[in-house]
């Protein structure tokens, strides 16, 4: 098979049948779609070039593309614009998979790190870092080709004339019974079910989100989803919740049985789908077809395996480690409301640690507190106390989530005087608490 570019390869993945020893499903024929095939290694090459593929020409040679992702698509669209004399930028929240990282410096990306919208920037302040790149992009002239992966029609169009096709045709021009899909950007869920659809009207689609406490490559949780411009709602029959050991425990069932090289995103979609249709398959008389999507490759994931399961690399489990609370500890964390909170920030009883990333806490912060990035916090901690246990602690993070989780963790540790803010930054801001800028 020759090809005139490494774009001529995009597409036509194989499906590949799980075998039911594997499953364990009677009546369900279980099929991947594996878009870890991909050239460029996932599931968004397809909306990458299908995206950035009608701006290449006024662009050649003079601007760069620009998406907001620190992912999959970052990598393809770094691929695509070095093909074409191109630079990439990529721009993220804070980027947590290093691999990724180092993958798109090798690359020749350029990368701006940026606080997300839950962590209280000023959209009014016109210094603001996402206001500056906002404006930047917008500005006439400057040769940038934003492609807008969660609002870009385009994204879903390249899976439902792509990738729901594909699955039709490998079927024998039959749609599958079940769709289960992980919802990130939503392209690929929306496409393929309209495809689907076409075929098979009464095809159920499944989408699979994170659960709120959890980080998972690739899936965002049901609050994120809402912030997405191509998700609808209503493209899904069932959305259903998975977590990270879910997307672990379906990631090494792929890899150690199937022979596929699945990254957690492939690992939630097949442990979700079999999860979700075990209890339909008891009931059935009659054959069935369900499809799940293998997204990508698991080498780019090796440090987040190895952070939440050390002992798959023969390591000894960390210690003092918030993943490791449960949730009646959770729930029982010792946290203060705004009022007290004012109260304990006037008087300086002790150390107010923000959690956000360092852009965020430059933007706006408590006055006098104390700048730790949850990731270092985290890691601090697994050393033992970095204070006193007399030392009182108040830990803010965007809306008290995560200083939840650590104050929980802090007062199994020993430590009397750990609180958490309750509702986060967004409680004191909404209450008229003073946020200062150094």
């Amino acid at each position: 098979m020759r090809y005139d570019a490494m774009t001529d390869a995009i597409g036509n993945t194989p499906l590949v049948r799980i075998d039911p020893a594997v499953h364990g499903l009677r009546h369900i024929d279980l099929y991947a779609k594996m878009e870890l095939l991909n050239p460029f290694g996932s599931v968004k090459d397809r909306a990458a070039w299908t995206m950035v593929r009608p701006l290449i020409d006024r662009a050649a040679g003079r601007g760069e593309v620009v998406e907001l992702s620190s992912g999959n698509t970052a990598k393809a669209l770094a691929l695509i614009a070095g093909l074409h004399g191109l630079g990439f930028r990529s721009i993220t929240n804070r980027m947590k998979v290093p691999e990724i990282k180092d993958l798109l410096l090798l690359l020749g990306a350029d990368i701006e790190e940026l606080p997300g919208q839950a962590e209280c920037l000023d959209p009014t302040d016109t210094d603001d870092p996402l206001t500056r790149m906002h404006r930047s992009l917008a500005g006439s002239g400057t040769g940038h080709l934003h492609t807008d992966q969660y609002f870009n029609e385009l994204n879903v169009e390249a899976h439902l004339h792509g990738t729901g096709p594909e699955i039709v045709k490998d079927l024998d021009g039959r749609a599958p019974d079940y769709f289960v899909a992980c919802v990130g950007t939503a392209g690929s869920s929306t496409g393929v079910a309209a495809a689907l659809r076409q075929h098979n009207p009464d095809v159920r689609v499944i989408g699979l989100v994170a659960h709120k406490s959890d980080f998972i490559p690739g899936i965002r949780n049901i609050d994120e989803v809402h912030e997405v411009g191509l998700f609808d709602p209503g493209v899904y029959d069932a959305i259903e919740t998975i977590t990270a050991d879910d997307a672990i425990d379906g990631l090494l069932t792929l890899v150690r049985r199937c022979g596929t090289l699945a990254g957690p995103t492939g690992g939630g979609a097949y442990q979700g789908t079999v999860r979700h249709l075990r209890a339909i398959d008891a009931h059935l008389t009659e054959r069935r077809t369900a499809v799940f999507i293998v997204c990508d490759r698991v080498e780019s994931y090796l440090s987040y395996l190895r952070e939440r399961r050390p002992e798959l690399f023969r390591r000894p489990a960390r210690g003092h480690s918030t993943r490791t609370l449960t949730d009646a500890e959770v729930a029982q964390a010792p946290s203060i409301g705004v009022d007290e909170a004012r109260t304990w920030v006037a008087e300086r009883r002790g150390l107010v640690i923000d959690l956000r990333g360092p852009f965020a806490y430059q933007a706006l912060h408590i006055d006098g507190s104390l700048n730790i990035a949850d990731e270092l916090f985290a890691e601090l901690l697994r050393g033992g106390l970095p204070f006193g246990r007399r030392q009182p602690v108040l830990l803010v993070c965007p809306v008290g989530e995560k200083s939840a989780r650590y104050a929980a963790l802090l007062t199994r540790m020993g430590h009397p005087e750990a609180r958490s803010l309750s509702g986060g930054i967004i409680a004191w801001r909404d209450a008229g608490g003073e946020l200062v800028r150094d």
